[in-house]
């Protein structure tokens, strides 16, 4: 008994003694702890808010752009809709017609994965409003190698009447005509969608943070082209690579400013006006490429948002799902708890969005640096090999 009196006595003077050591610490040692403070969260957050900062500019207007707005404007869709086999298999043409559509979800899915379109449907896919803004979430699909995927495909489309497939095979070589065709479907058969977002499979997208972003946005609402803007981003110069580029089909040693493919949003007169110039750009470049060359031939700069992941997966927190809008990679088992949670009705105080942040930012750069590290032994690994 004597004993534990003692720890105690002992333990609280300690306690004590710290509290009058931390108490006493002198100016500079509160300066050297407050700019370490101060850096950690520079190192942290500083990227983003610079990149925000750089990136956002104002679209410069001439008489070609004023030219193309005009087309745009004037656009006849009636060739597309009187000859929709020309272009597409499956077409829920009907979908938008007479209806104010806020946002259009166009899902670019592999032709074989109704698993996973499945999944988007139970989960973020099912959100059909946001504050009384209507959503609409359909499938975009290329044409599978075998019949017998074709007919599952017809099964689940005369089931769920939400998918639009092309006229082309679906392959990553065909990507950039995956994106003119369900561009073209956006503009004539749900010309009432206010914004279209584009997105792939593979992502989980938080609607509700999104619309709330849009809602929010007060400048240039015609010219939204918004998602992670990549900067400076070079052209593939080796022959034998897949992603070849030829100086002949684009000369220039940066390509213009555009938003990862992963996760992008335009507004219903961007989509318009790209579509005005589709046959103007080369399609020899990565097809999010394209559209970024489409939106600077128009006068158009992208809105650069660090909420969109790109080609990451941010490592699952609640409060930190809760704020930021996409994040890549995330597995079907993922899906349904991020899902869950984030609209479980349980809001997050600004202290937990901040640790949220915080924690969630510092995993998926050390996750990051995980696929590098390894990604640098596998390539040495190929290299001693050889």
């Amino acid at each position: 008994m004597l004993h534990q009196e003692l720890n105690i006595k002992t333990r609280g003077q300690f306690q004590e003694a710290h509290k009058v050591m931390f108490c006493r610490l002198r100016t500079h040692q509160w300066c050297f702890i407050l700019f370490n403070v101060i850096l950690f969260h520079a190192l942290l957050f500083g990227a983003d808010f610079v990149e925000e900062y750089f990136l956002h500019a104002l679209p410069y207007v001439d008489i070609k752009v004023l030219e193309i707005k005009d087309k745009a404007r004037k656009l006849n869709m009636d060739p597309v809709r009187s000859n929709l086999s020309k272009y597409y298999i499956l077409s829920p043409s009907e979908v938008c017609k007479g209806k104010n559509i806020f946002l259009l979800s166009l899902i670019f899915s592999s032709s074989g994965n109704g698993t996973r379109r499945d999944l988007i449907r139970r989960t973020w896919g099912n959100v059909t409003s946001v504050g009384g803004h209507p959503i609409l979430t359909l499938f975009a699909l290329g044409m599978p190698v075998l019949v017998t995927t074709q007919q599952e495909i017809d099964k689940e489309s005369h089931k769920n009447n939400d998918i639009i497939e092309g006229l082309f095979l679906d392959s990553a070589e065909n990507e950039t005509l995956k994106i003119i065709t369900m561009t073209q479907w956006a503009v004539t058969f749900c010309p009432n969608a206010l914004f279209i977002l584009k997105v792939d499979e593979e992502m989980f997208v938080n609607l509700p943070s999104l619309v709330d972003y849009l809602l929010n946005l007060k400048e240039h609402l015609e010219d939204v082209y918004v998602g992670r803007v990549i900067h400076q981003d070079s052209p593939n110069r080796d022959p034998n690579s897949q992603e070849f580029v030829p100086l002949s089909e684009y000369p220039e040693k940066y390509y213009p400013d555009y938003c990862s493919g992963e996760a992008f949003i335009m507004s219903q007169e961007v989509a318009r006006m790209i579509y005005v110039v589709f046959k103007e750009v080369t399609m020899m470049v990565p097809a999010d490429v394209f559209v970024g060359i489409c939106a600077k031939s128009i006068g158009l700069i992208p809105i650069h948002s660090s909420r969109f992941s790109g080609k990451r997966h941010i490592r699952y927190n609640r409060c930190c799902y809760k704020f930021i809008f996409t994040s890549s990679e995330t597995t079907d088992a993922e899906m349904p708890l991020a899902w869950k949670e984030i609209n479980n009705g349980k809001e997050c105080t600004l202290f937990e969005t901040y640790y949220g942040l915080i924690s969630c930012k510092l995993l998926t750069y050390l996750d990051s640096f995980k696929r590098f590290h390894m990604g640098t032994i596998k390539n040495n690994a190929m290299y001693f090999g050889d």
